[in-house]
Protein backbone atom coordinates (compact mmCIF):
# COMPACT_ATOMS: atom_id res chain seq x y z
CA UNK A 1 0.00 0.00 0.00
CA UNK A 2 1.48 3.32 -1.15
CA UNK A 3 -0.21 6.36 0.34
CA UNK A 4 0.11 9.91 -0.97
CA UNK A 5 -1.43 13.34 -0.52
CA UNK A 6 -2.39 15.43 -3.53
CA UNK A 7 -3.66 18.96 -4.06
CA UNK A 8 -6.54 18.73 -6.54
CA UNK A 9 -9.41 21.10 -7.23
CA UNK A 10 -8.28 23.38 -4.41
CA UNK A 11 -8.30 20.58 -1.81
CA UNK A 12 -5.72 18.41 -0.07
CA UNK A 13 -6.75 14.80 -0.62
CA UNK A 14 -5.31 11.54 0.75
CA UNK A 15 -4.97 8.90 -1.93
CA UNK A 16 -3.40 5.66 -3.07
CA UNK A 17 -0.58 5.80 -5.61
CA UNK A 18 -1.75 3.58 -8.49
CA UNK A 19 -1.30 2.91 -12.20
CA UNK A 20 2.48 2.42 -11.86
CA UNK A 21 2.81 5.72 -10.09
CA UNK A 22 0.98 7.72 -12.74
CA UNK A 23 -2.30 8.24 -10.93
CA UNK A 24 -3.87 8.85 -7.55
CA UNK A 25 -6.95 7.07 -6.25
CA UNK A 26 -8.53 9.31 -3.56
CA UNK A 27 -9.63 7.61 -0.37
CA UNK A 28 -13.17 8.85 -1.05
CA UNK A 29 -13.31 6.78 -4.26
CA UNK A 30 -12.69 3.65 -2.18
CA UNK A 31 -14.22 4.39 1.22
CA UNK A 32 -16.91 6.96 0.46
CA UNK A 33 -18.19 8.72 3.56
CA UNK A 34 -15.93 6.59 5.76
CA UNK A 35 -12.81 8.04 4.15
CA UNK A 36 -10.33 9.67 6.57
CA UNK A 37 -9.59 13.30 5.75
CA UNK A 38 -5.84 12.73 5.57
CA UNK A 39 -3.15 10.06 5.58
CA UNK A 40 -2.39 11.06 9.15
CA UNK A 41 -6.05 10.54 10.11
CA UNK A 42 -5.91 7.04 8.62
CA UNK A 43 -2.93 6.25 10.85
CA UNK A 44 -4.61 7.72 13.92
CA UNK A 45 -7.77 5.65 13.38
CA UNK A 46 -5.78 2.38 13.57
CA UNK A 47 -8.62 0.63 11.75
CA UNK A 48 -7.47 -2.63 10.14
CA UNK A 49 -10.74 -2.89 8.19
CA UNK A 50 -10.11 0.43 6.41
CA UNK A 51 -6.50 -0.53 5.75
CA UNK A 52 -7.58 -3.85 4.22
CA UNK A 53 -10.05 -2.12 1.92
CA UNK A 54 -7.37 0.28 0.74
CA UNK A 55 -4.92 -2.57 0.15
CA UNK A 56 -7.48 -4.32 -2.08
CA UNK A 57 -8.10 -1.09 -3.99
CA UNK A 58 -4.34 -0.68 -4.50
CA UNK A 59 -4.34 -4.00 -6.34
CA UNK A 60 -7.50 -3.25 -8.36
CA UNK A 61 -7.92 0.54 -8.42
CA UNK A 62 -10.94 0.79 -10.69
CA UNK A 63 -12.69 4.11 -11.27
CA UNK A 64 -12.11 7.52 -9.71
CA UNK A 65 -8.41 7.86 -10.50
CA UNK A 66 -6.81 11.29 -10.84
CA UNK A 67 -3.83 11.69 -13.17
CA UNK A 68 -0.83 13.15 -11.36
CA UNK A 69 -0.44 15.44 -14.36
CA UNK A 70 -3.63 17.15 -13.17
CA UNK A 71 -2.72 17.31 -9.47
CA UNK A 72 0.13 18.48 -7.27
CA UNK A 73 1.88 15.79 -5.26
CA UNK A 74 2.43 16.92 -1.67
CA UNK A 75 4.30 15.32 1.21
CA UNK A 76 2.41 12.21 2.40
CA UNK A 77 1.93 13.87 5.80
CA UNK A 78 2.13 17.63 5.13
CA UNK A 79 1.12 18.60 8.68
CA UNK A 80 2.72 16.26 11.25
CA UNK A 81 1.58 15.71 14.82
CA UNK A 82 4.79 17.26 16.16
CA UNK A 83 8.42 17.90 15.24
CA UNK A 84 10.34 15.29 13.25
CA UNK A 85 12.49 13.14 15.55
CA UNK A 86 15.92 12.92 13.93
CA UNK A 87 18.94 10.70 14.39
CA UNK A 88 22.35 12.21 13.69
CA UNK A 89 25.59 10.50 12.73
CA UNK A 90 23.95 7.08 12.34
CA UNK A 91 26.12 5.83 9.47
CA UNK A 92 29.78 5.07 10.21
CA UNK A 93 31.03 6.73 7.02
CA UNK A 94 29.05 9.93 7.71
CA UNK A 95 30.29 10.11 11.32
CA UNK A 96 33.82 9.78 9.99
CA UNK A 97 33.50 12.46 7.31
CA UNK A 98 32.21 14.99 9.87
CA UNK A 99 34.40 13.96 12.82
CA UNK A 100 36.19 17.35 12.90
CA UNK A 101 33.18 19.53 12.04
CA UNK A 102 31.47 19.87 15.42
CA UNK A 103 34.15 20.40 18.02
CA UNK A 104 35.96 17.06 17.75
CA UNK A 105 32.80 14.95 17.63
CA UNK A 106 33.48 11.31 18.51
CA UNK A 107 34.06 9.24 15.38
CA UNK A 108 31.48 6.65 16.50
CA UNK A 109 28.71 7.87 18.83
CA UNK A 110 28.42 5.84 22.01
CA UNK A 111 24.66 6.48 22.12
CA UNK A 112 22.18 7.65 19.46
CA UNK A 113 22.39 11.38 18.69
CA UNK A 114 18.80 12.66 18.77
CA UNK A 115 17.57 16.08 17.78
CA UNK A 116 14.34 17.71 16.66
CA UNK A 117 13.52 19.28 13.33
CA UNK A 118 10.64 21.75 13.45
CA UNK A 119 8.26 21.08 10.59
CA UNK A 120 4.92 22.83 10.90
CA UNK A 121 4.57 22.25 7.17
CA UNK A 122 6.48 19.57 5.26
CA UNK A 123 7.05 20.19 1.55
CA UNK A 124 6.68 17.49 -1.07
CA UNK A 125 8.15 16.41 -4.41
CA UNK A 126 8.71 19.28 -6.80
CA UNK A 127 8.58 21.93 -4.09
CA UNK A 128 11.13 24.73 -4.22
CA UNK A 129 13.75 24.81 -1.45
CA UNK A 130 14.19 28.41 -0.32
CA UNK A 131 17.74 29.83 -0.30
CA UNK A 132 17.11 32.20 2.61
CA UNK A 133 19.59 34.80 1.37
CA UNK A 134 21.14 36.83 4.14
CA UNK A 135 20.45 34.04 6.66
CA UNK A 136 22.57 31.16 5.37
CA UNK A 137 25.29 30.60 2.76
CA UNK A 138 25.77 26.89 3.35
CA UNK A 139 22.71 24.81 2.37
CA UNK A 140 23.31 21.07 2.41
CA UNK A 141 21.33 17.93 1.49
CA UNK A 142 20.82 14.65 3.40
CA UNK A 143 18.84 11.66 2.12
CA UNK A 144 17.16 9.73 4.96
CA UNK A 145 14.75 6.86 5.49
CA UNK A 146 11.86 7.92 7.72
CA UNK A 147 9.89 5.45 9.82
CA UNK A 148 6.30 6.53 10.55
CA UNK A 149 4.87 5.27 13.83
CA UNK A 150 1.50 3.53 13.52
CA UNK A 151 0.95 2.31 17.06
CA UNK A 152 2.11 4.44 19.95
CA UNK A 153 3.76 3.16 23.06
CA UNK A 154 6.19 3.66 25.93
CA UNK A 155 9.07 1.39 26.92
CA UNK A 156 8.70 -0.65 23.72
CA UNK A 157 10.82 -3.85 23.68
CA UNK A 158 13.24 -3.98 20.74
CA UNK A 159 11.74 -7.29 19.57
CA UNK A 160 8.32 -5.60 19.30
CA UNK A 161 9.55 -2.37 17.66
CA UNK A 162 8.49 -3.12 14.09
CA UNK A 163 4.93 -3.79 15.22
CA UNK A 164 4.76 -0.06 16.03
CA UNK A 165 5.78 1.11 12.52
CA UNK A 166 3.08 1.97 9.99
CA UNK A 167 5.39 2.53 7.04
CA UNK A 168 8.32 4.36 5.49
CA UNK A 169 9.01 7.42 3.37
CA UNK A 170 11.95 9.54 2.18
CA UNK A 171 13.18 12.79 3.71
CA UNK A 172 15.69 15.33 2.45
CA UNK A 173 16.98 16.77 5.71
CA UNK A 174 18.02 20.11 4.22
CA UNK A 175 20.44 21.88 6.56
CA UNK A 176 22.01 25.33 6.92
CA UNK A 177 25.48 24.18 7.98
CA UNK A 178 26.67 27.64 9.04
CA UNK A 179 23.73 27.96 11.43
CA UNK A 180 24.20 24.39 12.61
CA UNK A 181 27.82 25.10 13.52
CA UNK A 182 27.10 28.49 15.07
CA UNK A 183 24.51 27.19 17.54
CA UNK A 184 25.08 24.49 20.16
CA UNK A 185 21.78 22.81 19.29
CA UNK A 186 21.11 21.72 15.69
CA UNK A 187 17.42 22.64 15.56
CA UNK A 188 18.11 26.16 14.21
CA UNK A 189 20.08 25.02 11.17
CA UNK A 190 17.65 22.21 10.45
CA UNK A 191 14.36 24.07 10.68
CA UNK A 192 14.23 26.90 8.16
CA UNK A 193 11.10 27.03 6.00
CA UNK A 194 11.06 24.33 3.25
CA UNK A 195 14.05 22.54 4.84
CA UNK A 196 11.96 19.40 5.48
CA UNK A 197 11.02 17.68 2.23
CA UNK A 198 9.31 14.27 2.16
CA UNK A 199 7.75 11.90 -0.34
CA UNK A 200 6.73 10.79 -2.78
CA UNK A 201 4.74 8.14 -0.88
CA UNK A 202 4.31 6.57 2.52
CA UNK A 203 4.77 2.87 1.86
CA UNK A 204 3.17 0.40 4.26
CA UNK A 205 5.53 -1.73 6.35
CA UNK A 206 4.03 -4.95 4.95
CA UNK A 207 5.92 -4.36 1.69
CA UNK A 208 9.32 -4.54 3.42
CA UNK A 209 11.31 -6.98 5.49
CA UNK A 210 11.90 -6.32 9.19
CA UNK A 211 14.38 -4.71 9.33
CA UNK A 212 14.26 -3.01 5.92
CA UNK A 213 17.58 -3.27 4.08
CA UNK A 214 17.24 -0.62 1.41
CA UNK A 215 19.60 1.09 -1.00
CA UNK A 216 19.45 4.87 -0.77
CA UNK A 217 21.12 7.64 -2.73
CA UNK A 218 21.19 11.38 -3.30
CA UNK A 219 22.19 13.15 -6.51
CA UNK A 220 22.76 16.84 -7.21
CA UNK A 221 22.15 17.79 -10.85
CA UNK A 222 22.43 14.10 -11.75
CA UNK A 223 25.76 13.55 -9.94
CA UNK A 224 25.52 10.86 -7.27
CA UNK A 225 26.83 12.29 -4.01
CA UNK A 226 25.47 9.77 -1.49
CA UNK A 227 25.02 6.02 -1.96
CA UNK A 228 24.59 3.44 0.78
CA UNK A 229 22.24 0.89 2.33
CA UNK A 230 20.31 0.98 5.61
CA UNK A 231 22.31 -2.11 6.66
CA UNK A 232 25.02 0.44 7.53
CA UNK A 233 23.08 1.95 10.46
CA UNK A 234 25.21 2.26 13.59
CA UNK A 235 22.05 2.00 15.71
CA UNK A 236 19.44 -0.18 14.05
CA UNK A 237 15.81 0.84 13.87
CA UNK A 238 14.49 -1.62 16.44
CA UNK A 239 17.06 -0.36 18.95
CA UNK A 240 16.26 3.28 18.17
CA UNK A 241 12.50 2.85 18.67
CA UNK A 242 13.03 0.93 21.91
CA UNK A 243 15.57 3.44 23.19
CA UNK A 244 13.51 6.49 22.25
CA UNK A 245 10.41 5.10 23.93
CA UNK A 246 12.07 4.60 27.31
CA UNK A 247 10.12 7.01 29.47
CA UNK A 248 8.89 8.84 26.34
CA UNK A 249 5.60 8.02 24.65
CA UNK A 250 5.80 7.63 20.90
CA UNK A 251 2.57 8.70 19.23
CA UNK A 252 0.84 7.42 16.07
CA UNK A 253 2.03 9.60 13.21
CA UNK A 254 5.43 10.38 14.75
CA UNK A 255 8.17 10.69 12.13
CA UNK A 256 11.57 9.20 12.94
CA UNK A 257 14.36 10.12 10.51
CA UNK A 258 17.10 7.52 10.71
CA UNK A 259 20.21 9.46 9.64
CA UNK A 260 22.17 9.98 6.44
CA UNK A 261 25.24 8.32 4.89
CA UNK A 262 28.50 9.91 3.73
CA UNK A 263 28.63 12.27 0.77
CA UNK A 264 26.98 15.39 2.16
CA UNK A 265 28.23 18.71 0.82
CA UNK A 266 29.92 19.57 4.11
CA UNK A 267 32.07 16.44 3.85
CA UNK A 268 33.93 17.58 0.73
CA UNK A 269 37.12 19.65 0.78
CA UNK A 270 36.23 22.33 -0.05
CA UNK A 271 32.54 21.89 0.86
CA UNK A 272 30.07 21.52 -2.02
CA UNK A 273 26.95 23.27 -0.83
CA UNK A 274 23.79 23.72 -2.87
CA UNK A 275 23.55 26.64 -5.28
CA UNK A 276 20.63 28.49 -6.84
CA UNK A 277 18.85 26.27 -9.35
CA UNK A 278 20.43 22.98 -8.20
CA UNK A 279 18.20 19.90 -8.43
CA UNK A 280 18.43 17.45 -5.53
CA UNK A 281 17.17 13.90 -6.13
CA UNK A 282 16.78 11.52 -3.17
CA UNK A 283 15.96 7.88 -3.93
CA UNK A 284 15.23 4.92 -1.67
CA UNK A 285 14.59 1.41 -2.93
CA UNK A 286 10.93 0.40 -2.76
CA UNK A 287 9.71 3.92 -2.00
CA UNK A 288 10.61 6.04 -5.01
CA UNK A 289 12.24 9.38 -5.72
CA UNK A 290 11.94 12.76 -4.04
CA UNK A 291 13.16 15.61 -6.23
CA UNK A 292 13.37 19.30 -5.33
CA UNK A 293 14.97 22.37 -6.87
CA UNK A 294 16.79 25.10 -4.98
CA UNK A 295 15.27 28.54 -5.42
CA UNK A 296 16.83 30.34 -8.39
Amino acid sequence: MKLITIYHQEKELPALLVNDGQSALPFTAVLGDEAPASVLDLILLQDDHLNDRLKLAQENPGEGQVSLQDAQLLAPIPHPVRNVICLGLNYQDHATELKDSFGKQRQVPEAPVYFGKMATEIVGPGAILKRHEGITNAIDYEVELVAVIGKGGTNIPAEKAFEHIFGYTIMNDVTARDLQQRHTQWIRGKSLDTFTAMGPALVHRSLFNDPPELDLSCAVNGEIRQSSNTRQFIFNLSYVISDLSRGFTLKPGDLIATGTPAGVGMGFDPPRYLKAGDVVTCTIEGIGTLENRVEA
